[in-house]
């Protein structure tokens, strides 16, 4: 993918050109300074408005205006790479702002910002163009009703639903999972929801986008799906645009189409960081830890546009990259407050092998009330929250003192988070090929009633190796009758892990398990 985007950059105006062949490029200017991808541009005429997309050298060099610094200049920032471009050169305005390709003939198919299709393949015919700065749809046209959104992933669904329409934000550093996640999340809802799904890489690496059109085609889910690819090697104003494009295109399904549509972008903090970058070459004074003072207005302009109307909706989902595992970052404040959910990942969950490795106190959604889930269901909730939350008051205790020393009462509790935790890790269909498990989708009724019936200990006497990584609760007895070997026994310790696959376990045993385990962590 990467290379093909390089032979794109030598004409990156084509698709764009072909949208504007009817407009008469008579308004020139000369490039008066060049800094970088700064460029200031001076017309005698007419001065473009900002927003406007200039074309130089043949079309090879593509700037969007950002500035109007006098009656005559106008300052841009590049989205192409600038290099041959010098003083004097001639800056051709298109008459309009950058547009995107919009139609079902960007199904399957993969673009980069200007439209140019990436996938090795003719240029899509049956499209419209729009431009990528729209408004937000007006309030009287959205929809108040507050419907859940199933993912088939038990513990998001229990614990963390997410919003039909809303916007749910993966949280974590570097390698915790947020993209295996959101692939999964394609994978479950292309293929049982039938719904359109529009990707948007911003910043990411071309070889994860690659993994993923190939593994969406094999899937035989690309039929519904649309890519759009800023790849990290590009300037930062090409990335500060891709999501714009991606949206541009979600949208079109959403209004002309009246479907329901599933935007996942990967990385919201990409699109940030972009900002930053292109804030710092205007000559902006940069704020707190150096993020740009725009940074507010210009996330809302992204993600106030993600909105669920009266004839379909954009549901998004975005992983947000979190510097130094920091959730005080300004980047990540700023993208909770838009936020219907918001989904933490925890390293340390990972590395104890709990997958998916989500912080189950951090994470939360305004989803989760009695008057949206059900009384039955936000009971549960927040029992196993309680459990858990007691479980982790007493960590310290039992690794100072040992299990045995804690009161029957806690003593239990601490079986029933233990077990809790394992349930609620799942194989994943997007791991298949590194675990060897093949993956399950389970359904918010079999993920509900087994939260039930380990809270009633009713696997109490069950091996807590039985639980892990299993899909509905029934497969539990299963497992611990065929005694699996110990590769899929779970993240329990190996001092434990023998006595832990007995066909029929003793309660006191376990006990001792969850105490070495305690201790070994």
């Amino acid at each position: 993918m990467k290379e093909n985007t390089q032979d794109l950059i030598g004409n990156v105006g084509s698709a764009q050109a072909n949208m504007t062949n009817t407009t008469t490029l008579s308004n020139r200017g000369a490039v008066v300074s060049v800094r970088g991808s700064v460029i200031d541009i001076k017309f005698d005429s007419h001065l473009p408005a900002i927003y406007s997309l200039l074309h130089a050298k043949d079309g090879k060099i593509a700037i969007e205006v950002l500035a109007q610094l006098d009656a005559h200049c106008v300052r841009g920032i590049a989205l192409t790479p600038t290099e041959g471009l010098v003083r004097g050169s001639v800056a051709e305005d298109t008459g309009g702002p950058l547009r995107a390709p919009v139609g079902k003939g960007t199904l399957s198919r993969m673009f980069d910002v200007f439209g140019n299709a990436i996938d090795r393949q003719p240029a899509p015919a049956d499209v419209q163009w729009r431009t990528v700065h729209r408004d937000p749809p007006a309030l009287e046209r959205r929809s108040t009703k507050s419907e859940i959104f199933e993912t088939g992933i038990k513990v998001i669904d229990v614990l963390v639903p997410l919003e039909r329409g809303g916007k749910a934000g993966l949280f974590g550093g570097a390698g915790v999972g947020k993209t295996v996640l959101l692939t999964e999340m394609i994978h479950n809802v292309v293929e049982h929801q039938k719904g359109v799904s529009v990707f948007c890489g911003i910043g990411e690496r071309c070889r994860e986008g690659e993994e993923l059109y190939s593994g969406m085609k094999a899937a035989g889910v690309l039929p519904n799906m649309v890519m759009v690819f800023g790849q990290m090697n590009e300037p930062p104003g090409s990335r500060f645009r891709v999501g714009l494009a991606a949206l541009t295109m979600a949208e079109y399904f959403r209004d002309d189409e009246h479907r329901d549509v599933l935007l996942l972008i990967d990385n919201i903090f990409r699109f940030i960081q972009a900002g930053m970058e292109v804030s710092g070459l205007m000559g902006q004074m940069p704020s707190r830890l150096g993020y740009q003072p725009t940074m507010g207005t210009e996330l809302s302009g992204l993600e106030e546009r993600i909105a669920n109307t009266d004839t379909g909706a954009i549901t998004s989902i975005q992983a947000v990259y979190v510097p130094a595992d920091d959730l005080t970052d300004p980047a990540a404040v700023h993208t909770f407050s838009h936020l219907s959910t918001s989904i933490v990942l925890s390293r340390k969950r990972a590395s104890e092998g709990l997958y998916p490795s989500i912080d189950l106190l951090q994470s939360n959604s305004k989803m989760a009330t009695p008057g949206i889930v059900g009384e039955r269901h936000y009971r549960l909730a927040q029992e196993i929250r309680r459990t858990l939350a007691q479980y982790e008051d007493l960590k310290d205790i039992i690794a100072m003192l040992g299990l045995e020393q804690l009161a029957p009462e806690d003593r239990k509790v601490v079986a029933r988070a233990r077990r809790l935790e394992r349930f609620l890790t799942q194989p994943f269909f997007a791991t298949e090929q590194f675990s060897g498990i093949k993956g399950k989708i389970v359904s918010l009724k079999d993920s509900l009633d087994g939260c039930e019936r380990i809270l009633r200990d009713e696997f109490k006497d069950y091996p807590e190796s039985a639980l892990y990584m299993i899909g509905s609760i029934d497969e539990a007895k299963g497992k611990a009758k065929n005694g699996k070997p110990g590769a899929e026994a779970g993240p329990a310790s190996n001092a434990g892990a023998k006595g832990d696959l007995k066909s029929e376990p003793k309660p006191k045993p376990e006990v001792e398990v969850a105490a070495a385990d305690a201790h070994a962590s």
